[in-house]
C-alpha cells in the first residue's frame, strides 16, 4: 500500500505585491538559496516589462504565465509490451509549474546582458504569444494531437 501523500505546503505571498503567483515563480527563479537575488531580478524585470510597454507589468506577467500554460501533455503508458504516448490533460498545478519552469529556461537562454532584460523579453513576448516558451509549449500540444489515437487507453 501506497504511503499518505504529504500537505502541499503554503507559500508565503511575496512582500511587494502580495501574490502567491510571484512567489512561486521567485522560488523557481532562485538559485542557490538566494531568494532576495532572486526577487531584485523579478522586480527589475517588472520595472523593465513597465518602461517598454507602458502597460501594467502585473498583467503583462499574469498574461505570459496564462499563455504558456499546456492544455495537454503526453504521458507514457506500457500496453501489451509497447510504451505508448497517451495525450493526457495535466493537473492544474502541474500546467502552472510547467509554465514558470519554460518561462525561466527560455529566459536563461535569451541573448540580452542581464537575467532581468532576458525575463522581461521572455515575458513581453509570451504574453504576446511568441517566443521560446510558447513554441515549448506548441510543440507539447503537437505531440499530443500527433497521438490523439491512443487517448483511449487514458487511465
Amino acid at each position: 500500500m501506497r504511503k499518505a501523500t504529504p500537505e502541499r505546503r503554503i507559500i508565503p505571498p511575496d512582500p511587494k505585491y502580495k501574490s502567491e503567483l510571484i512567489a512561486r515563480f521567485v522560488n523557481k527563479l532562485m538559485r542557490e538559496g538566494k531568494k532576495s537575488v532572486a526577487y531584485a531580478t523579478f522586480y527589475r524585470s517588472l520595472d523593465i516589462i513597465a518602461n517598454k510597454t507602458s502597460q501594467n507589468p502585473l498583467e503583462i506577467f499574469q498574461a505570459a504565465v496564462n499563455n504558456a500554460m499546456p492544455h495537454l501533455e503526453v504521458r507514457p503508458r506500457r500496453v501489451g509490451g509497447a510504451t505508448l504516448q497517451i495525450p493526457m490533460e495535466p493537473r492544474p498545478e502541474r500546467k502552472l509549474s510547467l509554465s514558470m519552469r519554460w518561462l525561466i529556461e527560455a529566459s536563461r537562454k535569451r541573448s540580452e546582458r542581464t537575467m532581468a532584460e532576458r525575463l522581461a523579453g521572455e515575458l513581453i513576448a509570451a504574453s504576446k504569444n511568441e517566443g521560446a516558451a510558447i513554441k515549448r509549449r506548441d510543440e507539447v500540444h503537437r505531440m499530443a494531437e500527433a497521438n490523439k489515437a491512443f487517448a483511449h487507453f487514458r487511465v
